[in-house]
């Protein structure tokens, strides 16, 4: 049956970035609905993001393109040249290679609700824009710009 199941969904906190860049992202939760209904040309993603989280570090998609929607609460996306308070019914989109890193922050004082949304491009590589960190999509570790591993990694 199509219909998904969200409290069976398994929810992950945290973001599993190597020590220290996981501190800001701790709390968050996830559940990927898209993997809950067996799609794999695209991920969507139900994530909860309690006051003072981010959802990620600030970042952008080499082969991918994003959009997020706020179903609850507020929060606020930082990109590289401005700010803006996204609210419920709001949303945006980041298009694959910008190089404008992006990433939400909870500012306010309840927990924020929305929806991630991407492609799976497996030739997808993250980067991040303020620390030296980058991933693959097609290993999911996370390593220095330059390719070295993290100790934990």
């Amino acid at each position: 049956m199509p219909k998904i199941d969200i409290a069976a969904v398994p929810a992950r906190k945290g973001a599993g970035y190597p020590a220290p860049f996981d501190a800001p992202c701790a709390d968050r939760v996830r559940q990927r609905l898209g993997n809950a209904g067996g799609l794999s040309d695209f991920g969507v993603n139900l994530m909860r993001l309690p006051p003072g989280n981010w959802s990620s570090q600030r970042h952008w998609h080499s082969h991918e393109d994003e959009f997020v929607y706020v179903l609850e609460g507020e929060v606020t996306l930082i990109e590289d040249k401005c700010e803006i308070v996204l609210r419920a019914g709001d949303c945006a989109a980041f298009a694959k290679n910008s190089g404008n890193g992006h990433h939400l922050i909870n500012r306010s004082s309840a927990i924020a609700l929305y929806l991630e949304v991407g492609s799976r491009s497996p030739d997808d590589l993250t980067i991040c824009s303020d620390i030296d960190m980058m991933s693959a999509n097609s290993d999911g570790r996370f390593v220095h710009k330059d390719g070295t591993p993290y100790p934990d990694g």
